[in-house]
């Protein structure tokens, strides 16, 4: 789950983590007063959406940036008013873009350096890591493939904790080595690694963190990502999930219990396991077809969760078939099927189907199928059932 960069910097004030003064506000009645409690001429006015490139986007509409300083409160106010509202199109948006709904109004810092820092999971070590550079303000896989070895990597070992050695190990990757710059990294670093733990999340990043030439460390943008299977333990995270910046089929789909992310492609899955939906779209792409989504039904879905699943896939005008592989171990293929025939008959099925079905109850699956009358292609292997898929939407 992703949630805008104001409400990053609420979290960050919690965890004492210094970032500069800022409002955001969702309509125009509220930008004066926004503006007006930001000290000084300079405003830094800002889009909120979960998209980076920010501020090399462009609006529908030809306006450009996403991110404007500007050098008085009048100016602060124009570009909050061509912002608002307003589609913005990122490198990660893609060309639909999104609306900005909401404006961040911030005060402006004096930058003398930009670093970048982040924590994550590192799962080839199941440990913490904090990530370092003293590339700030570049996207971090840029800086990777170019110039890898201006990364630094710190790793902790949860049983042990945060200790001052790794937090002088970071502050040193970036060249921070002062006795007050040791000293103000020793509270971030502490800060950041409590609400990495505390609110189970699986990305903080601040790029650029900076220093002013006063000496200050701060920073500037804020970005956090949580751990969507520990969120039934977070009920004040959950309150900040913004639904306007997610996909309509994956909202309902988390409603029903599914696994469920859009693609580009044009060829729907519905697999039961993560690990062999994977398997599925990597062969879908083997076989020079596109994948239309991840879903995954897991292991104990039942006839109305796989109804739920088609009506989803069906809604996406892009998707031309659609390939069905089930392996049941807990999950019963009798009750996929029974899901399918369901699903036919409450939704318009008008694309190719083939359906793989091998383990738990196949034979009462296969039969329900066939006795069904359903238009649809049966398959023995899943490089089979990629191949005849790809080779219905071609015809």
């Amino acid at each position: 789950m992703n949630i805008h960069e104001y409400q990053a910097k609420e979290l960050f004030t919690e965890f004492g983590i210094p970032v500069p003064a800022g409002k955001a506000v969702q309509n125009v009645e509220q930008f004066q007063a926004a503006v007006d409690s930001i000290s000084g001429e300079k405003i830094v006015v800002k889009s909120q959406i979960h998209a980076g490139g920010r501020g090399k986007g462009t609006f529908t509409d030809g306006y450009k940036g996403g991110v404007k300083v500007v050098d008085s409160k009048e100016a602060a106010l124009d570009a909050g008013k061509a912002m608002l509202g307003n589609t913005l199109v990122t490198h990660q948006t893609g060309p639909k873009g999104r609306e900005v709904k909401t404006v961040y109004f911030t005060e402006a810092s004096a930058i003398a350096k930009e670093y970048y820092l982040a924590i994550l999971l590192d799962r080839e070590n199941s440990q913490p890591v904090f990530i370092a550079s003293t590339e700030g303000g570049m996207d971090i896989e840029k800086v990777a493939a170019e110039t890898p070895e201006k990364i630094a990597r710190i790793h902790v070992d949860p049983a042990g904790g945060l200790h001052p050695f790794h937090k002088r190990a970071v502050a040193f990757a970036l060249g921070l080595t002062t006795k007050e710059q040791l000293k103000q990294m020793d509270k971030l670093l502490t800060g950041l690694y409590d609400l990495f733990w505390a609110k189970d999340c699986a990305l903080v990043e601040i790029n650029p963190l900076i220093t002013t030439p006063e000496g200050d460390i701060v920073a500037l943008d804020a970005k956090v990502n949580f751990d969507s299977n520990a969120l039934y333990r977070h009920p004040e995270i959950v309150a900040l999930r913004d639904l306007g910046e997610e996909d309509p089929k994956e909202i309902e789909a988390s409603k029903s219990g599914l696994s469920y992310i859009a693609l580009d492609g044009n060829i729907a899955c519905l697999v039961n396991g993560a690990g062999l939906a994977m398997a599925t779209m990597d062969i879908i792409k083997h076989f020079g077809g596109n994948p239309a989504n991840f879903l995954d039904v897991g292991g104990g879905a039942n006839e109305q969760q796989v109804t739920e699943a088609f009506r989803i896939i069906l809604s996406d005008p892009n998707v031309e078939g659609i390939l069905v592989n089930i392996f049941g171990g807990i999950m019963s293929c009798k009750t996929i099927a029974l899901g399918i025939i369901g699903a036919a008959k409450n939704v318009e099925l008008n694309v190719p189907l083939v359906v793989r079905l091998e383990g738990n109850e196949v034979k009462e699956g296969k039969k329900l199928l066939d006795e069904s009358g359903l238009k649809l292609t049966s398959a023995d292997s899943l490089a089979d059932a990629a191949k005849k898929i790809v080779e219905l939407i071609q015809k």
